[in-house]
């Protein structure tokens, strides 16, 4: 380890909440709010601090004698944490006495003595042999504020943590002068107490077993058919439609270009094996060679492609409904002339919504943005037949959103100014619990929905990685249910809390974790709770 600020051997440059006054510390950064659902269903079940596989947990460090410390080395005066296992694996806090950068030291030869600062660390499976393993982490670390009105001194960390770099965290996290100032309310008693939040991924090259902690398992990736895997996924925790592709009549002739017969096969592996998946017959009903499956497809056009398969292969069949029943919508365009009475108007179906979120904070501004009502008045008057040019209104309503509500946020788009396609990072909220009642043309029904699938993009225009957030614990309307996220990343399964779900991915800046802003939700799944 360095002996610079830093995070492990690199500077780990996000650092929040900072509450001291010492000129040593890095000015207070006010994190702004993330909006909190009031609704019980994003209220989840602590997790069981016995269980060795969850999703986050949190460490805690008492160093006492800490006067002593400061005096000591960084060989000598090593303090290292009970472990507490998260995702399987051992973490610790390591904290040790640390000098000023000795990048510093020609300084430091002619000045005051060096100065001495906590080296506050997050380590990860230390002990291991694997040479392979990894596990991406997020943790907050913080010394205690102990004496009345004192508050915490936080700093954030992401990493990757491997072999070769198995802790992160800041060599000069805050100076023993400041600490040991009672001023400053860090020591009592001669002691400080320091805690780490850590939250992690599933690890990778290790043995982990999805079946087994999820209670489900994941698809393969053919190269990059990640983006393919997330739709999957996601259509098959949409139990009646599972139920349905089980019951549709399937030819067993030309079985290689059968897309509705290769789905069969994908979701009765899904529910019945114990390991990953492959899709390879899948692609291969669609047409796709080799090359292709290297090749990152539009989203939605798939969902659709797939969608229309199905219900191809469902006519005539006792589910023939099923896919209108539970995606089909319907909204109607229309003219309106505000002089005299004449309206031009046309319904027509829509399996799924696309919402601009450029400029926009959230789903219901989206919404009013997609419905409002547009004036043709002046050189752009509404021509209304026997009517001559009138002036009107035109727009668009809602007369039904469908059991099943997928939402495509537009964050792929062409930017005229940059003559070039982008991906739009902007924050973008959306709620846990939607209610779409004041966009639908009054027919009396109540549309309050629960969000049950967030697929989410890492990276930019040009390509990145998909995984998708389901809602495991979704319960029918009437029951209750507390939500129990998991994370489908391809063939791996992991448990997931509300909050990696669905806060970390509405986009934007946080000021709380490095990378986030390139991984954001792209689509939403809700279900009719009503």
């Amino acid at each position: 380890m360095e002996v610079d600020d830093s995070a492990s051997e690199e500077d780990a440059t996000m650092d929040v909440n900072i509450s001291c006054s010492d000129e040593s510390a890095e000015p207070t950064r006010k994190v702004e709010d993330k909006p909190q659902c009031e609704s019980d269903y994003m209220t989840e079940d602590e997790d069981d601090p016995d269980d060795l596989y969850k999703p986050e947990g949190t460490i805690h460090l008492d160093i006492d004698a800490f006067s002593q410390f400061c005096k000591g080395t960084s060989e000598t005066q090593q303090r290292l944490s009970k472990p507490v296992f998260v995702r399987g694996l051992p973490w610790k806090i390591l904290a040790m006495p640390r000098e000023e950068n000795s990048r510093d030291a020609s300084r430091l030869a002619t000045g005051p003595r060096p100065t001495k600062s906590l080296g506050f660390f997050l380590q990860c499976n230390a002990d291991s042999e694997e040479v392979a393993w990894n596990c991406v982490a997020s943790a907050s670390l913080k010394v205690l504020g102990q004496a009345e009105g004192a508050e915490d001194h936080t700093r954030q960390i992401t990493h990757t943590f491997y072999p070769k770099e198995n802790d992160w965290g800041y060599s000069q996290f805050l100076t023993c002068d400041h600490l040991l100032n009672p001023e400053n309310g860090f020591i009592k008693n001669d002691t400080i107490r320091l805690t780490v939040h850590v939250s992690a991924d599933a690890p990778h090259g290790v043995q982990w077993d999805s079946k087994k902690h999820t209670g489900y398992i994941g698809l393969k990736n053919q190269g990059a058919t990640c983006y393919m895997n997330s739709i999957l996924q996601t259509l098959y925790f949409t139990t009646k439609l599972r139920k349905a592709v089980y019951d549709m009549p399937v030819s067993q002739d030309d079985p290689d270009n059968n897309v509705a017969l290769a789905m069969q096969r994908v979701f009765y592996d899904l529910q019945h094996s114990d390991r990953p998946v492959g899709t390879k017959k899948l692609t291969k009903s669609f047409g796709w060679n080799s090359l292709e499956t290297f090749m990152q497809h539009d989203v939605q056009e798939l969902c659709r492609v797939l969608l229309d398969n199905l219900e191809s292969k469902m006519k005539k069949s006792p589910v023939e409904d099923t896919i209108p029943n539970l995606f089909r919508g319907v909204m109607k365009s229309y003219i309106r002339c505000t002089n005299i009475n004449f309206e031009s108007s046309k319904e027509e179906p829509f399996y799924d919504i696309q919402l601009n979120i450029k400029g926009k904070k959230d789903i219901m501004e989206s919404f009013r943005e997609y419905v409002q009502v547009e004036r043709l008045d002046g050189e752009n008057k509404y021509d209304a037949g026997d009517y001559g040019m009138q002036p009107a209104e035109k727009g668009v309503k809602f007369m039904s959103f469908p059991p099943v509500l997928h939402l495509q946020l537009m964050r792929f788009q062409y930017d005229a100014t940059l003559d070039a396609n982008v991906k739009i990072n902007d924050r973008f909220a959306f709620p846990d619990k939607l209610c779409l009642n004041e966009f639908v043309e009054g027919n009396g029904q109540d549309y309050t929905y629960c969000l049950h699938a967030v697929l989410v993009h890492s990276g930019d225009f040009h390509g990145g990685h998909y995984v998708v957030f389901i809602n495991t614990g979704l319960r029918p309307p009437g029951e209750k249910h507390k939500p129990k996220w998991c994370k489908f990343d391809d063939d791996v399964v992991s448990r997931a809390t509300v909050r990696d779900a669905v806060m970390d991915n509405y986009g934007g800046d946080d000021g709380e974790s490095i990378g986030r802003t390139y991984t954001n939700a792209y689509m939403l799944v809700y279900v009719r709770q009503t």
